[in-house]
């Protein structure tokens, strides 16, 4: 009995810790592995409310100020769109960090990754895809 209660505490602590935020190092390394890193001007941030009312919708227009490293062949002065969703969780939900919503005339780093078939751009590191470690 004693072996049976044991396995199902280190189950749910293992199920707990899923939603838990990332350690630091993850962030480093979700950097290090983006395939844009550049320095942009936040032009335009649009955020739109979903069926779900716990999700947004952000769309951000940016102009790339400086290049760092990019794949997709980035310039400086070149436009970019960014889009990616946001949840509202409730009081006491434990999990990785949202993606924070830019300000309009904000200037900052971004790492980010092409979104396959589209002209846009996704965060590439969670939380820390608009600060530098």
């Amino acid at each position: 009995m004693m072996r049976l209660l044991t396995t199902c505490l280190l189950f749910l602590t293992a199920i707990a810790q899923i939603r838990a935020e990332l350690p630091p190092s993850a962030y480093e390394k979700m950097q290090s592995e983006a395939s844009e890193v550049l320095r942009v001007h936040v032009l335009r941030v649009d955020v739109q409310p979903t069926d779900d009312s716990a999700i947004r919708e952000v769309t951000m227009l940016a102009e790339a100020l400086k290049v760092g490293r990019s794949e997709t062949k980035l310039k400086p002065g070149d436009m970019i769109t960014v889009k990616y969703r946001i949840t509202t969780h409730q009081p006491g939900w434990v999990g990785p960090g949202e993606v924070p919503i830019l300000k309009d005339d904000q200037e900052t780093v971004a790492y980010l990754a092409p979104v396959t078939g589209a002209q846009e751009y996704a965060p590439a590191a969670g939380v820390m895809s608009f600060e530098r470690f």
